[in-house]
C-alpha cells in the first residue's frame, strides 16, 4: 500500500494551528477588541489575515479547513500556522511525496492482493471490500484499518465480516457521512448486480472495530445490472452513477442518481436523462468536485478506445445537466500519455481532482499522477479559452518523490478528511 501527501516545491503542507475544532476563537470576541488586535499588527499581516482566512473557506471549503485544524491540533504541532504560507504552496502544488505504508509486524494477516475493489475513508478509518483476484476470482472480505488524523507509517489491518455484500469486482462504494453506500459490480460467474448496500464502521470495546452491511430498500426501481461504472456521491444524502458494463458485455452511457433517506433506511433510484451526455463507457471515474458539481474522466469507450474526454454534471432538483469540458492538448506536458481507464480520480487538498495511475489502449500501465484544475471549469464561460475556445492550464503533470510505486490499473484510492493524504491499495501490475 502507499500513501501520498501533497508536497509543494518540496515542502510538506503540514502545519500547526492553534484553533480548537469547535471554531476560531475570534469569532466570539467583540469587534472593538479585534480592531485593538488588528492595530498593533503590521501591515502585511493584516493583508494576509484579511485575504487568507476568507480565501482558504472560499477556495477549499470549510470542511477541508476543519480537518486541516483539528489534523494540526491532534499532532500537538507547536509551531503557529502560517496560513499564508501554506496557502501560497498548496495552490503552487508541483510534486506529491510516495510512502509504502507496512503492517506492524512480518507475522500480520493483511488483506490478499486484488483489483477493482474499493477503498474508503470513513470515520477515521480505511475501509477495503471486494475486487477480484488472480484469476479472475471475486473476493467477499471488508477490512478496516484505523488511521485517525496523523500520518502513520505502519497499518494494522483488521479482517471484519465474509459473505456479506455477495463477493464482487468492478463495484462503486461512495461515503455519505458516516456510512458507506456500495452498488452493483460483477461477480466470477459474470452475473452483474444491481443490489443497494449501506455500511456502517463501529468501535465496539469488547469486539474492537465493526462494520455492519445491509440491503438498502429502493423500492421496485433500480438501475439495470452492471460494473466497472463511476460513482460519487452529491451532498450527503445522493448517490450518482454513469455507464459501466452491462448485460452481454454491452457499455452502458445512462446516468443515474439515487436518493437517500434522512437515516439511510430507505433509498430512490432514478434516471437522470439530459442531452448531451457522456458516450457510453467502462472504467472511468466520477469525482464531486463540491456541491451538485461532479466531474467525469476517461474510461473506454464502445469501440474500445482509451478516452480522455471530460465531463461536468451539474445536478438540479428542477434541471440536470451533463457539458463536455473542451481543453487544448497539445499545452499538457506529455499530452499523449494522458487518455487512460482504470485510473483513479479524487478530490484533495485546494479543491483538486489528483489523477493516479490507470492503462493505455496497449495496456500499458501508468504510474503518473496529474492535477486537475477545477477552478476553471464552469459549464458558463469557462476560463481562460484560447482563441478556439478550448480551456488552457487546466492539467499539470506533478513530480513523485521518496517511494516509487509500481504502475498500475484499476487500483483503490480516496484520501482522509482534510485531503492531504491519498491512500492506495492494490490494483493490477505488470507482470
Amino acid at each position: 500500500m502507499a500513501e501520498t501527501s501533497t508536497r509543494s516545491s518540496g515542502a510538506a503542507t503540514t502545519t500547526s494551528s492553534s484553533y480548537s475544532s469547535s471554531g476560531s476563537p475570534i469569532t466570539q470576541m467583540a469587534q472593538d477588541h479585534i480592531f485593538s488586535i488588528l492595530l498593533l499588527l503590521p501591515t502585511d499581516s493584516i493583508i494576509s489575515f484579511s485575504m487568507t482566512c476568507s480565501r482558504f473557506r472560499r477556495d477549499w471549503g470549510p470542511t477541508t479547513v476543519d480537518a486541516l485544524k483539528f489534523s494540526a491540533e491532534a499532532t500537538n504541532c507547536q509551531q503557529q500556522l502560517s496560513w499564508m504560507r501554506l496557502y501560497k504552496k498548496v495552490c503552487q502544488l508541483d510534486s506529491v511525496s510516495c510512502h509504502r505504508l507496512s503492517g506492524p509486524d512480518a507475522g500480520m494477516v493483511l488483506p490478499k492482493p486484488r483489483a477493482s475493489h474499493s477503498l474508503n475513508f470513513v470515520s477515521d478509518c480505511l475501509v477495503l471490500f471486494g475486487g477480484g483476484s488472480e484469476g479472475g476470482r471475486h473476493i467477499d472480505d471488508t477490512w478496516v484499518a484505523y488511521i485517525g488524523n496523523d500520518f502513520r507509517r505502519m497499518l494494522r489491518w483488521e479482517k471484519i465480516t465474509s459473505g456479506i455484500p455477495s463477493g464482487r469486482f468492478g463495484h462503486t462504494c461512495v461515503v455519505i457521512g458516516n456510512h458507506l453506500v456500495l452498488f452493483g459490480g460483477i461477480n466470477d460467474d459474470g452475473i452483474r448486480h444491481n443490489d443497494t448496500w449501506v455500511g456502517q464502521v463501529a468501535l465496539n470495546e469488547t469486539l474492537g472495530f465493526t462494520v455492519s452491511w445491509r440491503l438498502l430498500d429502493v423500492g421496485s426501481v433500480a438501475p439495470p445490472p452492471r460494473g466497472a461504472h463511476a460513482g460519487c456521491c452529491i451532498g450527503n444524502n445522493r448517490m450518482v452513477i454513469h455507464g459501466g458494463i452491462g448485460l452481454y458485455g454491452l457499455r452502458l452511457g445512462d446516468t443515474w442518481m439515487l436518493d437517500l433517506s434522512e437515516n439511510l433506511c430507505f433509498g430512490t433510484w432514478h434516471e437522470v436523462v439530459t442531452h448531451p451526455s457522456p458516450p457510453a463507457r467502462s472504467g472511468h471515474t466520477l469525482t464531486c468536485i463540491g456541491g451538485s458539481r461532479t466531474v467525469l474522466f476517461g474510461g473506454r469507450g464502445l469501440s474500445y478506445n482509451v478516452l480522455n474526454d471530460l465531463w461536468l454534471f451539474e445536478f438540479s432538483e428542477v434541471y440536470s445537466k451533463w457539458v463536455q469540458i473542451l481543453y487544448e492538448l497539445k499545452n499538457v506536458p506529455g499530452g499523449i500519455s494522458l487518455p487512460r481507464v482504470g485510473h483513479s480520480a479524487t478530490l484533495i487538498l485546494g479543491g483538486r481532482v489528483l489523477i493516479y495511475g490507470g492503462e493505455d489502449s496497449q495496456r500499458h500501465r501508468k504510474d503518473d499522477f496529474w492535477v486537475l484544475d477545477t477552478g476553471a471549469i464552469t459549464s458558463v464561460n469557462p476560463i481562460p479559452l484560447n482563441s478556439r475556445g478550448l480551456l488552457v492550464n487546466i492539467w499539470k503533470r506533478l513530480n513523485a518523490e521518496g517511494y516509487k510505486p509500481e504502475c498500475r490499473s484499476f487500483h483503490g484510492a480516496c484520501t482522509d478528511r482534510s485531503g492531504r493524504f491519498l491512500f492506495v491499495f492494490g490494483g493490477m501490475v505488470d507482470g
